[in-house]
């Protein structure tokens, strides 16, 4: 008998869906909308300050904190931004990309038993970090601007709850974003809750926390006395006329807030893992005492290229133009997805859009991107996957649009090719 020597924290950690799709697009030569990083290349200036450094030989280790030019230019980014006066010496650590951070953030401040609040659906790395470090999920849904025809938001709510089933006709409101019910947030708070995590811009739907919202959840975190980790590596890419608000600017959160961030999707450098947090010098001195023991130190080279990239930025229109060209991809996107049977939802930022996909004939929005991946070649996430109770969810996938404009229009070659959904 063979004994099963893997520890308890990561058993239930299967081989995901994302691996699953990302396969199967290469087994099938599909177009990839399903991964989430871009498939251009990121600008030419920062990689050219990498290569320099690397020819400079600045290639050892970088003192564990980060390089203090670049954690002068990201304070100076917040400066800048109007957000805070933040001291690099004690306020800002450079990790090895965002998903450090946050890894290590919750394994310094939460112990085992304590509890955290998810927002659902969330970005997958969370529930693993928190299930590693002994802690408790708590979830609060975030609803999308769904509907029934004749019916009420209120009755969508009451109907996924009830685990009805989810492949009604849909309509959705231009107008309206995603929502969470304050109750609920309310609700989720014990003597237990340690730790929010907080996703804004939204991956993966998209969704921008409004200034209404963001002081809902401060009030609360403050009444609880709860740390927010606020994981905002969108903060750039979002559209008018939402407005990104870190939620460490509200009266009475910056000493309670770690905010994550990271260049890899400002900057289209996704595989070179250069994350950071800023916030006080206590939670930060909290995630240094793990960070230490997580990866050290980062590429340094590459933070010195990240340094470049946010000096040069604060000082040109790179920020506007950036958000200018996702704009025109999401929009091409959405046009693309349209017409193709499948009606997209309001996206105020990240570089993700989720597709209604009711009308496809699918039980299960998992079935569907399995069908659209190897059948008509396009490949997509399915949703529940973010969701800890796939129960009552719409159906709807997740499709990246992170990419070049022909690779869009490819897309929309073979959705045209395959026609409209059985139900349209």
């Amino acid at each position: 008998m063979t004994t099963n020597r893997t520890a308890e924290r990561v058993r239930s950690f299967g081989t995901s869906i994302f691996a699953e799709i990302s396969a199967l697009a290469a087994q099938h030569g599909a177009v990839n909308l399903g991964q989430g990083f871009p498939d251009f290349a990121g600008p030419a200036w920062v990689k050219a300050a990498a290569a320099e450094a690397i020819t400079a030989d600045m290639n050892q280790y970088a003192p564990y904190l980060g390089l203090p030019r670049l954690r002068e230019a990201i304070a100076a980014t917040w400066q800048a931004f109007g957000w805070r006066a933040v001291d690099p010496a004690s306020e800002v650590t450079v990790t090895s990309g965002a998903t450090e951070a946050i890894f290590g953030a919750v394994q310094a401040l939460v112990n085992p038993g304590d509890e955290v609040i998810v927002f659902e659906p969330f970005y997958d790395a969370y529930v693993p970090d928190v299930v590693m470090a002994g802690g408790v999920p708590r979830y609060v849904r975030l609803h999308p601007p769904l509907k029934d025809e004749g019916r009420s938001m209120k009755d969508e709510v009451q109907r996924s709850d009830e685990c009805a089933g989810s492949s009604s006709r849909i309509l959705h409101p231009a107008s309206l974003a995603w929502w969470f019910d304050p109750a609920e947030l309310a609700a989720a708070f014990s003597p237990r809750t340690r730790l929010l995590l907080l996703n804004t811009p939204n991956n993966p739907t998209g969704k921008v926390f409004s200034p209404e919202e963001l002081a809902q959840i401060a009030e609360l975190c403050i009444q609880h006395d709860v740390v927010v980790v606020a994981d905002e590596v969108y903060d750039q890419l979002v559209f008018a006329p939402a407005v990104h608000t870190p939620i460490a600017t509200l009266p009475g959160m910056w000493e309670r807030t770690l905010t994550i961030n990271s260049t890899g999707k400002t900057f289209s450098l996704t595989g070179w893992k250069i994350g950071y947090a800023v916030g006080p010098a206590d939670l930060t001195a909290a995630l240094r005492a793990a960070h230490q023991w997580i990866t050290f130190a980062t590429a340094t080279p590459l933070q010195v290229a990240a340094a470049v990239a946010l000096e040069r930025a604060a000082g040109s229109n790179y920020y506007a133009e950036l958000r200018a060209e996702y704009a025109e991809r999401r929009d091409l996107l959405a046009e693309v997805l349209g017409s193709a049977g499948f009606p997209t939802l309001p996206v105020e930022g990240s570089y993700f859009i989720m597709a209604d996909i009711s009308r496809a004939g699918f039980s299960s929005d998992a079935d569907f991107c399995r069908w659209l991946t190897s059948e008509v070649g396009v490949a997509a996430i399915p949703p529940s996957a973010f969701y800890a109770d796939a129960c009552g969810l719409p159906l709807l996938a997740r499709f990246c649009f992170a990419k070049k404009l022909e690779t869009l229009r490819a897309a929309a070659v073979r959705l045209a090719a395959a026609g409209r959904p059985r139900g349209a």
